[in-house]
């Protein structure tokens, strides 16, 4: 499997970094893993400041020589200090007791402890909030606004042309576009093979004319270099996560589109579009690369959300309605 920045961390803890170890061993995606030591490190610095009677907060440096034998009511402390922080929705919550379970499980099967201290916690409930997608006149006045970013030469225009025309094409994770190497694009069948995705998984993922024609462009104004990253940034490396945030978040600036948007959000609009335009959701489930076909079923829920607003809009009942009120 590549392996990519995001999986480069590992924890200065010898024990967070043993179970680093062992989360790579079962083929966890690199981002899994680098979470993981995060949640664990910040246990470790709320046992190590509340030891110290320092501010629960601020954050320790490791070594935590407390961590491996925390109790269930240090879980319960930490758990009750990042509710009243309000610094984490509790989607982060679940992830962070999911690390403390994972890690715990991990020491159990070591022999270094007979019990899961996070095992009982109770986490907090949480719906499935509707993905945020944009609409199709929105994606059209994004990928067609073409005015020159200040500084960018016209590479960079044709290669964040190309990135956001294959976003929107291929609904691929931005882990899965920033991995992406030169041999895994197939311009001629109009195909893009996704290594290592979510699960470890490997995917081919069809590209539309617009995009296959984006990459085609960019390739022939793309800097030579070394390495086979098909996306490089101004040093001739791999893109990183930072700035293609950034090329994103400017294309939506100069669309005039108001509020918040990411790479996510790309792939969330293409599915939602596909949806609406009559695609089976057994193949956008392929396309995204989802486990299940109950993580994509949530595409038709924002479909039913946009036909209520849609109905809203033009209904004569709904109209003299919203004039009454």
């Amino acid at each position: 499997m590549r392996r990519y920045a995001a999986g480069e961390f590992v924890s200065a803890d010898p024990a967070i970094a043993r179970f680093a170890a062992h989360v790579d061993l079962r083929r966890l995606s690199p981002n899994t893993s680098v979470a993981y030591q995060r949640d664990l490190e910040s246990f470790g610095s709320f046992l190590k400041a509340r030891a110290a009677k320092g501010k629960p907060d601020e954050h320790q440096p490791p070594p935590y020589d407390a961590l491996p034998g925390a109790t269930a009511s240090d879980v319960l402390a930490y758990l009750q200090r990042l509710n009243v922080s309000r610094a984490y929705a509790p989607r982060s919550i679940r992830r962070k007791i999911s690390a403390l379970r994972t890690f715990y499980k991990f020491l159990k099967f070591e022999g270094r402890r007979d019990d899961n201290p996070a095992a009982d916690v109770p986490t907090p409930k949480i719906g499935r909030p509707l993905p945020k997608a944009l609409t199709e006149a929105e994606l059209t006045r994004l990928l067609d606004a073409t005015r020159p970013l200040a500084g960018s030469t016209d590479a960079q225009r044709k290669r964040d042309r190309a990135i956001l025309e294959t976003l929107y094409a291929s609904g691929v994770r931005r882990s899965e576009l920033l991995g992406l190497s030169l041999g895994d694009v197939d311009l001629k069948h109009r195909t893009m093979r996704v290594v290592g995705g979510k699960g470890n998984k490997d995917r081919v993922v069809p590209l539309t004319h617009a995009a296959a024609e984006a990459l085609q462009t960019y390739l022939g104004v793309r800097p030579r270099t070394t390495n086979d990253a098909f996306f490089i940034g101004r040093s001739g490396a791999r893109l990183s996560e930072s700035a293609l945030y950034k090329i994103v978040r400017s294309a939506i600036e100069l669309a005039d589109l108001k509020g918040r948007a990411s790479p996510h959000t790309m792939r969330h609009s293409m599915a939602t579009h596909l949806y609406e335009n009559g695609a089976d959701l057994l193949v956008i489930k392929e396309i995204l690369g989802h486990e299940s076909l109950a993580t994509t079923q949530v595409y038709t829920k924002v479909a039913r959300s946009r036909m209520l607003e849609q109905f809203d809009a033009a209904h004569p009942r709904e109209k003299k309605t919203r004039r009454r009120d």
